[in-house]
């Protein structure tokens, strides 16, 4: 019998390396743009608590903390339309471990059918698949036709697009999930940062008819707060659903530490450190885009998120991350996404911005 790892592709930004060497060689120093990793500081509001909490001797709840809860629905309420209940929040380490860990907690296995956007995070294609089930990509109701399926990803603002989907599509997808007895679970991590269109959770009453049945929404502190360090994130939704998570991960100590959870009490309570770094993303990628743009690339999408999606009309997605290597500037190619985004390239805007600004001088030489 084959192995785990033998059953799960390559991780693939190993593939990177070579590039990565190439561009780190640049007489100016690389510019990263490739993972999306946050670069600039965690908010004083989060570490200030973080160290408070830091006498930390006893075990933390895998409920997380009531204040947690409370925070987490406040922020939801406030910043997003969507009313939960504190008692159907549950903290996660990180959404990276949700998501690839979801399928195997609803109990998909050999027989389901997991799916996930036509162009996606890798995680929900390797979730399914560490589950035994069978994962889809499609792009919509339509592509997916009479399929079966136990579970729906959704991904809006999309990653790696940028694209964001309306609640009428939202809702479209609901309604086909509840006739069928899917669940849905829609990766909102970006939710905080649109830029043209404003992004809408599943959970807003205009996508689920006000009813959260058969619903799950993943939030993240990584891209709001640039607390990826924290690993630290959140699941709310159905309260019947949350309450089986809960339940399985008491038994498996799936447990968000305390500091850690008193950290991100206190900084979804604060929208200032929020505004101000989304505002800092934006004048990135007003610097970026234009110098993109000017150097060949089209950018599709990317009304949303932390991410261009680019293509050049001579080249393919590998072809792109070649060219940008050898001018210093590390890219991820799109067919890590999905076979469709083959000519594609995802650009990240995180770096500081001395390194945006690097990167677009550079791209100026090229075009």
């Amino acid at each position: 019998m084959p192995t785990l790892a033998v059953r799960l592709p390559r991780f693939p930004w190993d593939a990177l390396e070579p590039y990565k060497a190439r561009a780190l060689a640049h007489a100016g120093g690389i510019v990263d743009l490739s993972v999306g990793t946050p670069v600039d500081t965690v908010p004083a509001v989060a570490r200030e608590a973080l160290a408070a909490a830091s006498d930390a001797h006893g075990y933390p709840a895998t409920a997380g903390t009531r204040a947690f809860r409370q925070a987490a629905a406040g922020w939801l309420a406030r910043r997003h339309g969507v009313s939960v209940d504190p008692d159907a929040v549950l903290p996660v380490i990180g959404t990276k471990e949700l998501i690839a860990g979801l399928p195997a907690l609803l109990g998909c296995g050999p027989g389901d059918v997991v799916v996930y956007p036509e162009l996606a995070y890798p995680t929900y294609d390797i979730g399914a698949r560490m589950a035994g089930a069978r994962p889809v990509a499609a792009s919509g109701v339509v592509s997916l036709g009479p399929e079966p399926a136990a579970l729906w990803w959704l991904n809006s603002p999309s990653n790696p697009t940028g694209q964001v989907l309306p609640a009428e599509h939202l809702s479209k997808v609901v309604r086909w999930a509840r006739e069928r007895g899917t669940v849905i679970a829609s990766d909102e991590c970006y939710i905080e940062l649109g830029w043209e269109d404003r992004p809408v959770s599943v959970l807003h009453p205009d996508a689920c008819d006000g009813s959260h049945a058969g619903l799950l929404a993943v939030h993240s502190l990584s891209k709001r707060s640039n607390m990826a360090g924290y690993r630290a994130g959140f699941v709310t939704g159905d309260p019947a659903l949350v309450a089986e998570l809960l339940e399985i991960r008491k038994h498996a100590g799936m447990i968000v530490p305390g500091p850690v959870q008193a950290a991100v009490t206190a900084a979804l309570g604060d929208d200032a450190h929020a505004d101000a770094q989304k505002a800092r993303y934006a004048a990135r990628r007003d610097v970026l885009r234009p110098a993109l743009e000017a150097a060949g690339w089209a950018v599709e999408h990317s009304r949303a998120g932390l991410y261009l999606w680019a293509v050049h009309p001579e080249r393919d997605g590998w072809e792109s991350v070649a060219v940008l290597a050898e001018g210093g500037i590390l890219v991820a190619p799109g067919s890590f996404y999905g076979p469709s985004g083959a000519r594609h390239i995802r650009v990240a805007l995180t770096a500081t911005d001395e390194r945006i600004a690097a990167a677009a001088a550079r791209l100026s030489a090229l075009s």
